[in-house]
């Protein structure tokens, strides 16, 4: 009990920690956003130069990380993690002060320099939070309980990323990177107290199994996991895609960026609310079953979305910054629709992640890192929807992109998931 009680400082930072991973990852949107309204104009595809940098980290970081956690272990590694971040942070903050007027081209390199690091950090942590939180709870159901209450820190530290950002952009047409300056220091500040507090912490850590990079190949011969592993790459599409471009459209309207702050953080809010749903029903309900449900939900909600944007008008409440008073700003009722898919995101990821392992064996520890990977796949629909809005002029045309990464997990959960005899482990029972 005198060593569990000495744990609680590392089990607080680790779950702020857990909060940072989704503020810092999410400061991309923002910031997309101030990039776009840059003087001149910058086409979509290259606003979202800061989500390119983040999840495109994740191809280069995903398996290293789990190197690294077998030759240094997760306190180590969570330092070296930590340390990355932190430069990531300062150089993004650097590039806010760079002469954007005459020489943008070098604060976007420098920016895109920062966010890719700063995304080597979050791949490292993300491989680093979960199974600390475990060991810190002593494994089991508290171990469980830890990593529970991380998510729902996770998912709050979202909504405020986009509360707060609102805030800080008055005007997104006059704004700039250094704008989200007190973002950013937030986060350096707790990346500071978690590295202090985790490097005088004792963590008593179990023995490492080397992890072999060639073992990925055995993993990918297991159709339901190498399909599975798409379905994750283009769940980020739809995770990170739907938020996105909303938070673009409402800006190219003409509302204000308390009131689109306010907007967006419905989006994580819903994830909040259906991990609280997704981890009440998880032990009634299979993932094929959950997955098949909130797919066919997801294409429901973003085809409404798409064709019945402007069905009618709902007055939302914002706040003016400048004078800290409430107003309403009419927001078109499809919308809402695109905001409600967060229930549906809220529990992809974890029960697509147990329909690919299935059956897995000894190939499970490496498919864990290959997933971690495959969060590039962001950076990759994020190019694409860009492009697709540049191309047409028309942000809601975008939404097709999602609909396709919908239909493709749908039909992951109702075919591609399905594991062969051949491929059925005695150890991992099929799920039914």
């Amino acid at each position: 009990m005198a060593q569990k009680s000495k744990q609680w400082g590392a089990i607080i930072v680790m779950i702020a920690l857990f909060a940072m991973i989704a503020f810092v990852t999410n400061l991309c949107t923002p910031m997309a956003t101030i990039i776009k309204n840059q003087p001149g104009g910058v086409p979509n595809v290259l606003a979202q130069i800061g989500n390119y940098g983040n999840f495109i980290a994740y191809l280069v970081m995903g398996i290293p990380a789990g190197m690294l956690i077998s030759k240094f272990g997760y306190k180590k590694t969570a330092l070296i993690g930590l340390v990355i971040g932190s430069v990531g942070l300062l150089i993004q903050w650097l590039s806010g002060f760079l002469d954007n007027g005459n020489n943008l081209g070098l604060v976007f390199g420098v920016y895109l320099l920062g966010a890719f690091i700063a995304g080597l950090c979050m791949a490292i942590l993300n491989c680093v939070v979960n199974p600390m939180l475990n060991l810190l709870g002593g494994g089991g159901n508290t171990g469980n309980q830890l990593i529970q209450i991380g998510g729902v820190f996770n998912s709050s530290a979202a909504v405020a990323c986009y509360i707060l950002m609102g805030a800080l952009i008055a005007d997104v047409t006059k704004a700039g990177i250094a704008d989200a300056t007190p973002a950013l220091m937030i986060a350096l500040c707790i990346f500071v107290v978690a590295f202090i507090v985790i490097s005088f912490t004792k963590i008593e850590e179990p023995e490492q199994a080397p992890v072999r990079v060639d073992l990925i190949q055995g993993a990918m011969s297991h159709k339901n996991f190498a399909l599975g592993a798409l379905a994750i790459f283009l769940y980020m599409g739809i995770e990170v895609g739907v938020p996105n471009f909303v938070q673009q459209y409402l800006v190219d309207t003409g509302i204000p960026s308390g009131t689109v702050g306010l907007l967006v953080a419905v989006y994580w809010f819903m994830m909040l609310i259906g991990r609280f749903a997704g981890a009440a029903i998880g032990n009634k309900v299979s993932s094929r079953a959950m997955v098949t449900s909130v797919s066919i939900a997801t294409l429901c909600l973003v085809l409404f979305g798409m064709f019945f944007t402007n069905a009618g008008m709902v007055n939302f409440p914002g706040v003016d910054w400048n004078t800290l008073t409430v107003i309403w700003q009419p927001i078109p009722v499809g919308i809402f629709a695109f905001l409600l898919v967060g229930l549906c995101t809220s529990v992809m990821w974890g029960a697509i992640f147990n329909m690919a392992v299935e059956g897995l064996g000894k190939y499970t520890a490496i498919a864990s890192g290959i997933f971690m990977t495959m969060v590039f796949g962001c950076a990759v629909m994020m190019f694409i929807q860009g492009l697709v809005a540049d191309i047409t002029g028309n942000y809601i045309t975008s939404f097709w992109v999602v609909v396709f990464c919908a239909a493709y997990i749908l039909y992951y959960a109702l075919v591609g998931s399905r594991v062969t005899k051949r491929e059925e482990s005695e150890d991992c029972p099929e799920i039914k």
